[in-house]
């Protein structure tokens, strides 16, 4: 199966800047799309950015301008890179993949990344 690992987070002042970066691993044939997600203490499971195979991206309306979302697909890699951070921007962030292995594609969850923004 496919498994992905999301890695960058940590604690940073507001203001300050972040890249999360997520490795997918395993039998991949294709990838179709890959973005990030993020969910804050009491709060619903919300998109912030996605990157589709022809490269196209998509942000949330709360971090256009601040957030940037890239891949490497050379390394079945996808990165966030962040700036400007608020403190509301504190959540865990889920890198997602639409995926082919095998036989078919698949929606793929890594386990998350603890993105925390205070001073």
């Amino acid at each position: 199966q496919v498994q992905l690992v999301e890695s960058g987070g940590g604690l940073v002042q507001p203001g300050g800047s972040l890249r999360l970066s997520c490795a997918a691993s395993g039998t991949i044939s294709s990838i179709y799309a890959m973005g990030w997600y993020r969910q804050a203490p009491g709060k619903q499971r919300e998109v912030v950015a996605a990157i589709t195979s022809g490269g196209t991206t998509s942000y949330a309306d709360s971090v256009k301008g601040r957030f940037t979302i890239s891949r490497d697909n050379a390394n079945n890699t996808v990165y966030l890179q962040m700036n400007r951070l608020k403190p509301e921007d504190t959540a865990v962030y889920y890198c997602n993949g639409i995926i082919r292995a095998h036989s078919a594609y698949g929606d793929y969850w890594g386990q998350g990344t603890q993105v925390t923004v205070s001073s």
